[in-house]
């Protein structure tokens, strides 16, 4: 090993991409239905190579904890900010009280076992699989005022607690949310599923669950003959599309071997050949109406488009789909129809009473022309750009950065945002401003992410290789003591707070709840068992609110938990 010494001392960089690899090579090994993740993987694998001796600079892990904090927040911003109404009490209950509940059972674990700062923190990491409470509680740690010796090996405690406790962390919250409380409420998630999807469409039947296309498609496109004994015939086209509610468009007609264009005075006449575009269940009793359906398309075809709009309209948030149509002008949603709903990158249910939210992404789908209008009224169309804006994303984290060094003195008691609070208070506020006024600021989606899973991966490796020599030590000293902690911590915040969802905030729907509750604990693995099981984007609504609030909530635990220890 004497020569991977050697490479690791000329190129510590080589040690962190290492990390990296062998981490995720590691993260995506099945145990059952789990997975340790890239994150948890990167930490175990940067420990093991830190024992051939290894060190990074502090200033690659300070920029990486920075660039991800503050996607966290940019990507957060909207849906955050758009949580905080009267709509959303129960959800912001909800995710208040599990943090809330989550810290006093940290610092009481830790008064009673005698941790240290760096060990209490890191439990909290991990058993709430919230590994930002990593970076914030070590940029607290560092702003004590310690010796440097003292202050590292709390910050190398953080990283042990949390390694251990993380997996128990991951798996205790499927367990809740995906096993316990479905038996709780005395119902399965799919069955609960099916009820929200019934009461969203006003009684009707739901819609294909998350990831499945129906073998019979909602929008479809048929071409039809008009004949004098039709009820089309003599009729004009607003007329004919009034009739069926403005469920149906007639997006062309050939008369007499000519191309017309679909004008709503139009009348059409025997012989015209009509392309229609609508909903197949209207579609298909409209059909009697009019005419014969023919093959011959030539002459008629038009291309039809989908396109994203993101939902910002003045006015109409937390608006019903059913309420909108009826509120917004028929010459506005002419020949528009809503494709996809998606919150925060997940699914939602396309049903009459699903309530629209700001930030909400809608694929609507017609005609260029009638789809280009449809996104500009609802907000804007949702840019397809690969270019970051890093003027925008460059002063943010600056400001954030800048934010973090103001320390505000209460009894003596030095109090600060730290570099990670900061940024995620500014990436909170730029991700709200890019919402409200798009002309600037561009963060597409995949470079968003890239931010996230490379900047928190790579810091908690240089964590790993930084502390991995005195993180063996401790593991032996009081390993097992770290991991039955991390198990009821992860565990009795989360009981608690279904106890307190059940019976305080009257939550009746075992998906919603579930939704409600894995956001609560900003546990994905938790999440996607539920979506799982209920087959139905149902949950995703209470879960986007509570996440949402649970990535700021339970990130601030780290410096909360350095000061109370």
């Amino acid at each position: 090993m004497e020569w991977l010494h050697l490479v690791f001392q000329k190129s510590p960089e080589t040690a962190l991409f290492l990390s990296l690899a062998a981490g995720y090579l590691i993260g995506q090994v099945n145990f059952g239905k789990f997975q340790l993740g890239g994150v948890g993987g990167s930490l175990l694998a940067a420990v093991a190579i830190s024992q051939i001796g290894v060190q990074i600079d502090n200033g690659v892990k300070a920029v990486m904890f920075a660039v991800f904090i503050y996607a966290v927040g940019y990507d957060s911003g909207p849906q955050f900010f758009n949580s905080l109404n009267r709509k959303t009490l129960r959800e912001i209950a909800m995710a208040v009280f599990l943090a809330v509940s989550a810290l006093v059972t940290v610092i009481v674990c830790a008064k009673v076992f005698g941790l240290n700062k760096g060990l209490a923190a890191g439990l909290a990491g991990g058993a709430l699989t919230q590994s930002a409470i990593i970076g914030t509680a070590g940029d607290a740690i560092a702003r004590l005022g310690l010796p440097a010796a003292e202050a590292k090996a709390l910050q190398s405690d953080v990283a042990i607690a949390y390694a251990v406790t993380y997996v128990f962390g991951s798996l205790g919250a499927i367990i809740v949310c995906v096993n316990i409380l479905p038996k709780f409420m005395g119902q399965s998630l799919k069955e609960a599923s099916v009820d929200a999807e019934r009461q969203l469409a006003g009684g009707g039947a739901s819609g294909p669950a998350a990831g499945q296309v129906s073998a019979l498609p909602a929008l479809v496109g048929r071409a039809f003959r008009v004949t004098a004994a039709s009820g089309a015939a003599g009729r004009t086209v607003a007329d004919l599309e009034m009739a069926e509610a403005d469920m149906i468009t007639i997006e062309r007609i050939r008369r007499g071997g000519k191309a017309l264009e679909a004008r709503p005075d139009v009348m059409l006449s025997a012989g015209d050949i009509v392309l229609v575009v609508g909903r197949r269940e209207v579609m298909v009793s409209a059909a009697a109406q009019l005419g014969e359906e023919v093959a011959d398309t030539d002459g008629i075809s038009v291309v039809m488009q989908k396109r994203q709009g993101v939902f910002t309209k003045r006015g109409m948030n937390h608006t019903t789909i059913a309420a909108l149509r009826a509120t917004v002008d028929r010459d506005m949603r002419h020949g528009v129809y809503i494709q996809e709903i998606s919150r925060a990158g997940l699914p939602m249910p396309v049903l009459p009473e699903t309530r629209l939210e700001h930030g909400d992404v809608i694929t609507v789908y017609g005609s260029p022309q009638d789809t280009k209008r449809a996104v500009d009224g609802a907000g804007y169309e949702l840019p397809f750009t690969d270019k970051t804006d890093f003027i925008y994303m460059g002063v943010g984290i600056v400001l954030g950065l800048l934010i973090g060094l103001i320390v505000v003195r209460v009894g003596g008691i030095p109090i600060t945002l730290g570099s990670g609070g900061g940024c995620l208070l500014t990436g909170l506020l730029f991700g709200w401003m890019r919402g409200k006024h798009p002309m600037y600021g561009v963060m597409p989606p995949a470079a968003s992410q890239l931010l996230k899973d490379f900047g928190l991966a790579a810091f908690v490796a240089v964590v790993g290789l930084n502390s991995g020599l005195q993180a063996v030590v401790t593991v032996k000293q009081s390993g097992v003591t770290i991991f039955l902690l991390g198990v009821f911590v992860t565990l009795f915040p989360l009981l608690l707070t279904m106890l307190f969802g059940r019976y305080v905030l009257r939550y009746d729907n075992a998906a919603v709840f579930a939704g409600a509750l894995s956001g609560s604990r900003s546990a994905n693995p938790a999440f996607g068992g539920v979506l799982d099981k209920a087959e139905s984007p149902v949950p995703t609504a209470a879960f986007a609110v509570t996440y949402a609030l649970a990535n700021v909530l339970l990130t601030l635990l780290g410096p909360l938990v350095v000061g109370l220890v």
